[in-house]
């Protein structure tokens, strides 16, 4: 518990989950938390408070009504809430009944084989050399292409959109002042007005040219009889750009950097694919890539004999509630692929869970089976030095190495 002393003092009700050590190594700062306390706060951001323990998380994330999610607790440089996320019930519903079928898994299961393609076309990039960085070269392209695809968006807008989606969620890896506060705020704030005009080009030509991609479903949906207007669909818009480039990505860095410097896991989903989902249910458990959401209070409440009051932020510790041994066992923070019981929140819970979780794990699965069928010996490099960002656990370069291998024959 000593290398936790830094970061959370019980005495102080003090923590901090934007620590860069935090970020690289988070379960001991978890377990200092729930053991500690369970309702911490920072001393850098007043009347901001961290849930931890498994019950309060999944109580916060249950009851909107107290701890909502509406546009005054994350502001990203946005005019309006973004859909559905910062909308509560009951509007909430309106819009989940509208997407929520266009996000089933039937509408993903047709791209079994051109996904698995599109896997081994980059795999293909880097196979014969025996090294990579798997981040630039395969947990970057793979959802972003993906992502492109369901939503008929160019190519060639790719670097543009991952420029747009690093500028919102962390702005500082493209522009070192944006460690001021301020600086951030107006770098998001013009990244928001591009995405908007960019968004609102792809609206246009959808309203025009209507197809079967995933906007022009949307444009043809109905909230309460009528059309989705051009704002509601600029801000789905504006959420599904940040949700289909980061957290995928981020699950897969997370993944593939655990079983890189644990070849007996990695050795078990080689030898048996069949293991490969179970193995995403649990490494999104314990490496659970988002670590906290963030939620405002609306109602005066009690947790823990902490007095949270109406306008306090909360930080909704996802990542500490799956890896707690109330839940999950003494073996809470360990992973384990054959475990029983599994219900992680690692995609939230309660009415804003994560739409896209099915497309999620339709690209884990299909990325992890493919990579471990074509480099079965990867590894991360003994002392290579794994950054992560704080937040949204992405590693800014993933080194491995691995036999060389020919690509595919053609």
């Amino acid at each position: 518990m000593t290398t936790t002393a830094r970061f959370v003092r019980p005495e102080e009700r003090s923590a901090n989950p934007y620590d860069d050590e935090v970020a690289a190594d988070p379960i001991p700062f978890y377990d200092a938390l729930r053991d500690h306390t369970p309702i911490a706060s920072m001393l850098a951001l007043p009347h901001t408070h961290l849930i931890s323990r498994y019950e309060d998380v999944k109580f916060a994330l249950q009851h909107p009504e107290i701890f909502s999610s509406d546009i005054s607790a994350v502001d990203i440089g946005q005019d309006r809430p973004l859909l559905p996320l910062q909308v509560d019930p009951p509007d909430h519903v309106k819009y989940r009944r509208v997407m929520d079928p266009q996000m089933s898994a039937r509408h993903f299961a047709p791209l079994e084989d051109e996904v698995r393609g599109l896997v081994n076309d980059l795999v293909d990039r880097f196979s014969e050399r025996g090294t990579c960085d798997v981040h630039a070269e395969l947990t970057v392209p793979l959802p972003c292409a993906v992502f492109l695809q369901l939503c008929n968006l160019p190519q060639d807008s790719l670097d543009q959109m991952l420029a747009w989606k690093d500028d919102i969620i962390r702005p500082q890896l493209r522009h070192p002042d944006a460690h001021d506060p301020e600086v951030a705020g107006q770098i998001r704030r013009r990244t928001a007005l591009a995405i908007y005009a960019f968004f609102g080009e792809v609206i246009a030509d959808r309203r025009a040219q209507p197809g079967d991609d995933l906007f022009s479903r949307f444009a043809n949906g109905e909230i309460d009889g009528e059309r989705m207007t051009d704002e509601q669909m600029l801000d789905m818009g504006f959420l599904f750009l940040l949700g289909g480039l980061d957290t995928v990505t981020s699950t897969l860095d997370c993944s593939i950097a655990y079983l890189g410097r644990n070849p007996d896991r990695r050795d078990q989903l080689v030898a048996d694919p069949s293991r490969v989902p179970a193995a995403v249910e649990e490494l999104l458990r314990v490496h659970t890539p988002v670590m906290q959401v963030l939620r405002v209070v609306k109602q005066p409440y009690e947790m823990h004999g902490v007095s949270l009051e109406p306008g306090d932020s909360v930080m909704v510790m996802i990542g500490a509630a799956d890896t707690d041994p109330t839940e999950f066992g003494e073996t809470a923070g360990e992973v384990d692929f054959d475990r029983p019981v599994n219900r992680h929140l690692a995609f939230g819970g309660g009415p804003h869970r994560c739409l896209g979780s099915h497309l999620a794990r339709f690209e884990l699965v299909i990325a992890l089976e493919e990579l471990h069928r074509r480099l079965p010996d990867y590894r991360v490099p003994p002392g290579a030095e794994l950054r992560y960002s704080p937040g949204i656990r992405e590693i800014a370069e993933l080194p491995l190495e691995f036999t060389p291998r020919p690509r595919r024959s053609s």
